[in-house]
């Protein structure tokens, strides 16, 4: 999956099923509807962002005040907030960032885990990379960035 670098929403079934391997036991039905939901909240939130160009170029735009949101953690925060509501049994959701304070670097995710388990082996869900397509990868194969977890974020809507 790493090496694939998004999956069209077509895919959700592929990506119910890279969640389920996470662990085995987690009932499939529980990674499926974990799999629609992030795909209907990454559209709603490609539509309330208007993104439509480049993720560089869309954090220009937010930044000159002619988009309200869309950087990246924008994106991570509001399907964390989402996620949460939902309240799966089997999987927790974290913030991990990269580049932390360096302006034109830093980049936030979210990631899925097995509830309990350590981010770092959980799976990126990455809207933000692609101009709302999403990107879905392991934590340990995405050798794009080198992730921390956020642990002390506190989502603001």
């Amino acid at each position: 999956m790493g090496t694939s670098p998004s999956l069209p929403e077509t895919n959700r079934e592929q990506l119910s099923l890279l969640l389920h391997t996470l662990d085995s036991s987690i009932p499939q039905k529980e990674a499926m509807q974990l799999s629609k939901d992030i795909y209907v909240e990454t559209e709603k939130l490609r539509k309330r962002f208007k993104r439509t160009t480049s993720p560089l170029w869309h954090n220009v735009l937010v930044n000159a005040g002619v988009r309200e949101k869309g950087l990246c953690y924008h994106w991570s925060d509001a399907l964390y907030l989402a996620l949460k509501k939902k309240a799966y049994k089997y999987y927790d959701f974290h913030l991990l960032v990269a580049d932390q304070g360096e302006y034109f670097f830093e980049h936030n995710v979210l990631v899925v885990s097995v509830k309990g388990a350590d981010a770092e082996k959980g799976i990126i869900i990455d809207p933000w990379r692609h101009t709302g397509t999403l990107y879905v990868s392991k934590v340990k194969e995405d050798v794009s960035y080198h992730w921390k977890h956020r642990k002390e974020r506190c989502c603001q809507r």
